[in-house]
């Protein structure tokens, strides 16, 4: 089990969305908190060493710190605005 943390920025962005996007991004949110990756991407260039989880036509960018199981969530948004 992971500790979900949210970056203050990433936390407005997600109090935003509709609440049909609130609910996906929840249940994506869920899933890293019990430690399903699957099919999440590792970003390159300046994004080196965080994560990519899609969540419909929006992405959950994070960074996954292993030696104390905490998920920083650092942006939520649209899929065209996120990088």
């Amino acid at each position: 089990m992971y500790k979900v943390a949210f970056d203050k920025d990433a936390e407005k962005e997600f109090l935003k969305l509709d609440s049909q996007a609130q609910k996906l991004v929840s249940s994506k949110i869920l899933d890293l908190q019990s430690g399903n990756f699957s099919k999440d991407k590792q970003l390159k260039g300046k994004h080196k060493g965080k994560f990519r989880k899609r969540a419909g036509d929006y992405r959950i960018i994070y960074l996954k710190e292993n030696d104390y199981l905490v998920i920083s969530v650092i942006r939520i948004a649209h899929r065209k605005e996120v990088y």
